[in-house]
C-alpha cells in the first residue's frame, strides 16, 4: 500500500477547514506569477555570482541581535534588512517588488488559507536548512513566534496578538488560527515580517542580552568578521539551501558583503568618493546636482543612476509632537503649517528641484488629493467626516502657495488669523496666548540639510512672532530622543506603498502613541484614525481598500500632524562602475540585493 503524501496527511488532519496549497498569495486578488514561475521579472537570472560589495550606513551597533529591546537604539544592518537583503535570517514567504503586495514561497514552499482568512498554514520546504546543516522545522517556527512574543521588541512581540492557536500539521505544516483581532492583512504579515530563528542554537534565557557572537541563520550569508560600531563583514554560505528556488534566483550575487558604519553622512560620502564604499543612495537634490564634480565621476568610473518607481510619494515633514500641550490644538498646527514658505526654500535652497507634497499617497489612486470623497468613503468616515475640512473632503484642498519672497503677507496673515481663533495675539512682536505665554518651541535636527531647512522655517515664523529654536544633535542622541519622543518637533519621513497596512499602526495608532520605540512620532491617539486603519486592513476588494486609504489620508491631512515638505519623483543612486544592475525596474524601484560585481566578466 502506498504511503499518503505529506499534503494529503495535512488535508486529513485539518479536516473541513483545509484549503488548496498555493505557491503565492496577494493582499487583494491573486499574485501575478504562475505556480511554475522561474524567477522574479526584475532580476538577471544568468548573473555570474562572486566578487564583493561594500555598503555604508550612518549609525552604530553593539549587538548582532536585531530583534530584542536593546537593538532599538543600535542596528546591525544586514541581519534582517530589506534594503541589503535579509542576509542571515529569513521569513516564511518573500515579497515581490513588482506587485503591490504579493508573497511567494520561501522557507515555506506553499501556503493555505480560506476565503475569510480565519487561518493560514505554512508548509515548510523540506530542503530548508540552517547554516550549520540542521533542518528548519515546525518547532523552529513555533519557537520563533513565541520567543519574539515573550522577549522580542515591537513589532515582533505583537505578532501573536491576533493568533488564537498555533499548531503543527502533518510533517511540515504550521497552522495559525486567528482571533477577532486579526485582519485580512494578518496572514501576510506573519508570512513576511517575522524572522524564523533556530531553536537548537538560541538560549531563550539570554536572548535579551546584547551579543557579538555570529549567529546561525538560514540565509545566504554568514557573519565573517565584526568590528563593534564600525563594520560587519558577511561571507556567502556555499551550502545555502535556497539558492535555486525561484524567489531567490538572481539575488545574493556577492561572495562578500561589507557594511561600514559612519557617524556622519558627509564622512560616508567621502568614503564613497575614495572607493571604500561602492554605492551611495542620495536623497538631496542640491547634493545630487553639485557634489559629484570630482575625477571618478567625470572620467566615468562612477555612474549616477536616476530611477522612476511607480510609487506614491510618501510624506516628509516637520512633525508636531502633540503629546506637548502646545500642539494639542489643530488650529495651532494648521497655522504653523501655513507659515512655511516652500516656494522660497525650493528656489533658494534646492534649485527648484522639489515638488510640494500635499498627500501621504500623492501620485496614486490612494490619494485624497483632487478626488472628492465618494459614497464608500463617506460611509466609512461616518461622523468623522464632520471634523474634516470641507476642501479636503471635496478634493479641492491645496496648501497655500506663496510669492516666493520669504515673507508673503497674504499667507502669513492667514496663519496669524488662524492663530487668533486659537487665542493667540501678537504683543510687542511676540505671538502670545491669553496668559501672555509666548508661542515658542524647539525643532530637533540631525543633518546639515535638516538644519538648513529649519533655519528657513525659523525665519518665516519669526515674522509672525513665533520663536522656534533649532537643536542639531549627533546620530546616537537623535535616535535616543526620537525613540523616547523627547522633542517638540522633529523632521521625519513616512514612506508610502501601494498596499499600506500594519506599518500605519506603528505610525499613527493609539497603542503606538504610548509605546517608546514606536514610529508614532506625532503622538496621535485618535479613535477615528484607529477605526479607519482597521477598515484598511479588513477591506476585501480593491475598491473598498482604496476608499479606506483615501479616507485615512483625509483624516491625516485634516489633523495637520506635520508641516508637509516636498518630494522628488525619482530615486537617485551613485555607484562605482564595477557594480552592475538589472535593466528591469520593478514597481517599487531599484533592489540592491539583485545587483552584482561586474569585475567578474
Amino acid at each position: 500500500m502506498r504511503r499518503p503524501s505529506a499534503l494529503l496527511l495535512a488535508f486529513l488532519f485539518a479536516g473541513a477547514a483545509s484549503a488548496e496549497p498555493l505557491h503565492g498569495i496577494a493582499m487583494h486578488g491573486k499574485p501575478a506569477l504562475p505556480a511554475n514561475y522561474a524567477h522574479f521579472p526584475y532580476v538577471n537570472p544568468d548573473v555570474r555570482k562572486g566578487g564583493r560589495i561594500a555598503y555604508g550606513v550612518v549609525g552604530t551597533f553593539d549587538s548582532l541581535n536585531p530583534f530584542n529591546l536593546k537593538s532599538i537604539r543600535t542596528t546591525a544592518r544586514g541581519m534582517w534588512d530589506p534594503s541589503f537583503g535579509n542576509l542571515v535570517y529569513e521569513s516564511l514567504m518573500t515579497r515581490s517588488a513588482d506587485e503591490p503586495f504579493s508573497l511567494y514561497g520561501f522557507l515555506a514552499e506553499s501556503v493555505e488559507w480560506d476565503d475569510d482568512r480565519t487561518f493560514v498554514q505554512f508548509n515548510l520546504d523540506p530542503r530548508a536548512r540552517w547554516s550549520d546543516g540542521e533542518p528548519v522545522t515546525q518547532d523552529d517556527v513555533i519557537f520563533s513566534f513565541e520567543l519574539l512574543r515573550d522577549r522580542g521588541r515591537i513589532p515582533f512581540s505583537q505578532r501573536l496578538d491576533t493568533v488564537s492557536k498555533m499548531e503543527k500539521v502533518g510533517e511540515h505544516g504550521v497552522r495559525f488560527t486567528f482571533n477577532d483581532k486579526a485582519t485580512r492583512e494578518t496572514p501576510l504579515i506573519l508570512a513576511t515580517a517575522t524572522p524564523i530563528l533556530p531553536k537548537h542554537a538560541i538560549n531563550a534565557e539570554t536572548f535579551e542580552q546584547s551579543t557579538l557572537q555570529p549567529p546561525i541563520g538560514s540565509g545566504p550569508y554568514r557573519v565573517k568578521a565584526v568590528s563593534p560600531g564600525e563594520r560587519i563583514v558577511y561571507e556567502r554560505n556555499p551550502d545555502y539551501w535556497g539558492r535555486d528556488i525561484p524567489s531567490k534566483v538572481g539575488f545574493d550575487n556577492y561572495d562578500q558583503i561589507t557594511i561600514e558604519y559612519f557617524l556622519q553622512d558627509s564622512t560616508l560620502f567621502e568614503a564613497f568618493k575614495k572607493g571604500v564604499i561602492d554605492i551611495y543612495p542620495d536623497g538631496s537634490p542640491t547634493h545630487w546636482t553639485r557634489a559629484y564634480n570630482f575625477p571618478a565621476v567625470t572620467d566615468g568610473r562612477i555612474v549616477k543612476d536616476a530611477f522612476a518607481p511607480q510609487l506614491p510619494t510618501g510624506m516628509l515633514g516637520f512633525v508636531f509632537n502633540i503629546r506637548r500641550p502646545l500642539f494639542s490644538d489643530v488650529r495651532v498646527r494648521a497655522a504653523l503649517s501655513f507659515a512655511f514658505d516652500f516656494e522660497w526654500a525650493n528656489k533658494n535652497l534646492f534649485d527648484g528641484a522639489y515638488t510640494r507634497t500635499e498627500s501621504f499617497w500623492q501620485n496614486s489612486q490612494l490619494s485624497a488629493l483632487a478626488t472628492p470623497a465618494d459614497a464608500r468613503e463617506l460611509a466609512l468616515l461616518g461622523e468623522a467626516k464632520d471634523r474634516i475640512e470641507p476642501e479636503i473632503l471635496n478634493g479641492t484642498y491645496r496648501l497655500p502657495k506663496t510669492d516666493g519672497s520669504g515673507g508673503d503677507r497674504t499667507v502669513l496673515k492667514k496663519a496669524v488669523d488662524l492663530l487668533g481663533t486659537a487665542g493667540y495675539t501678537i504683543r510687542d512682536g511676540r505671538m502670545v496666548d491669553g496668559n501672555g505665554r509666548p508661542l515658542a518651541f524647539e525643532v530637533m535636527t540631525q543633518t546639515p540639510d535638516q538644519e538648513k531647512l529649519a533655519i528657513a522655517y525659523q525665519r518665516s515664523l519669526r515674522l509672525i512672532g513665533v520663536a522656534m529654536t533649532i537643536r542639531t544633535v549627533d546620530d546616537s542622541q537623535y535616535q535616543s530622543r526620537s525613540l523616547t519622543f523627547d522633542y517638540d518637533m522633529i523632521i521625519k519621513s513616512y514612506p508610502s506603498s501601494l498596499s499600506p497596512g500594519v506599518e500605519q499602526l506603528g505610525r499613527w495608532s493609539s497603542v503606538a502613541a504610548g509605546a517608546q520605540g514606536s514610529f508614532n512620532y506625532a503622538g496621535t491617539a485618535d479613535a477615528d484614525l484607529d477605526r479607519i486603519m482597521s477598515a484598511m486592513r479588513l477591506a476585501r476588494d480593491t475598491e473598498d481598500f482604496q476608499a479606506s486609504v483615501r479616507a485615512f489620508d483625509r483624516l491625516l491631512l485634516s489633523g495637520h500632524y506635520l508641516v508637509p515638505l516636498y518630494h522628488v519623483p525619482q530615486q537617485w543612486v551613485a555607484r562605482w562602475k564595477h557594480i552592475g544592475r538589472p535593466a528591469a525596474l520593478p514597481l517599487y524601484g531599484y533592489q540592491l540585493s539583485t545587483w552584482w560585481d561586474d569585475r567578474l566578466k
